[in-house]
């Protein structure tokens, strides 16, 4: 199969990278707003250097793939109108044209658990924590947080848009995702962690105590991440689906059994398997 990746070397799309490219079933071509030098760890790989809002550039990109995994976006809950509107949207919309005119056969979407953001921020802290009650799956009313999340929900539902539509693309897959982090981050103290680092919390307060809280329920590892995303260009039943982006956390509040049903999706990691991060 051909898969063009859009966004290829953010979190997210270097997850793929590392877990799915060399197998042999996969060819990808990595769409991204710039290349990377060949002594970087994610250099010397086939590169298509362009930017989404470039609808002549994601054609060309797209002609001859068999399948999209569209990851580039504006990624952040603070971002204005004007910083999501050209990525998220106009992005998004010559994405799903560049599969129609290709001809298409899957269009996996990186959407977030973002959209359903409203439920965190009405909920927070206790959902943190085990033993309450809250489950979201893809049936519940969308709840964007931000302008970031009220995009992707758009995104989503330009997704069902076109495969009811439209010939192309055929099937569509919306992954709510969670919290992926770059690979030294890989755990679920990654974001606390990271945070010391960059001078921000300490070990032992309660801000980091709250971040990895959170972590151990919102972690998706890079290698269940990958896995999901390999789940979605395997199937060959699902038109449009709506599929939570998590490991299989003791706390987490996002459903997994409708993506373990209809996708086959197996997460192996659980954050509630760390007692500290690693050394």
């Amino acid at each position: 199969m051909d898969v063009l990746m859009t966004g290829a070397y953010g979190r997210c799309g270097t997850a793929v990278i590392d877990h799915l490219h060399d197998r042999e079933e996969y060819d990808f071509t990595y769409f991204n707003r710039s290349d990377r030098p060949e002594d970087h760890p994610y250099g010397g790989y086939d590169t298509v250097v362009g930017d989404v809002a470039d609808a002549d550039a994601l054609r060309s990109a797209a002609e001859g793939q068999d399948a999209m995994v569209h990851m580039a976006a504006y990624p952040d809950t603070d971002g204005s109108w004007n910083d999501v509107f050209e990525p998220n949207i106009i992005g998004m919309y010559n994405a799903l044209e560049a599969a129609r005119e290709a001809e298409m056969e899957t269009f996996v979407f990186l959407s977030t658990n973002h959209v359903m953001g409203g439920y965190e921020q009405e909920f927070a802290p206790d959902i943190y924590y085990p033993d309450h009650d809250l489950v979201i799956d893809h049936t519940d009313p969308v709840r964007p947080d931000s302008f970031y999340g009220m995009t992707k929900a758009y995104g989503e539902d330009m997704g069902r848009y076109y495969v009811e539509n439209y010939e192309h693309p055929e099937q569509f897959y919306a992954l709510r995702v969670c919290t992926v982090n770059m690979p030294e981050y890989d755990h679920p103290y990654g974001d606390a962690e990271h945070a010391v680092d960059e001078g921000t919390t300490e070990r032992g307060s309660a801000e980091y105590d709250r971040m990895v809280a959170r972590m151990k329920a919102m972690w998706q590892s890079r290698r269940d991440f990958a896995h999901e995303i390999d789940c979605c260009l395997r199937d060959d039943d699902v038109e449009f689906g709506i599929f939570s982006g998590v490991s299989d956390n003791h706390r987490r509040w996002y459903d997994l059994e409708h993506a373990r049903a209809r996708i086959g999706y197996n997460p192996q990691d659980d954050g509630e398997e760390w007692d500290s991060p690693p050394r």
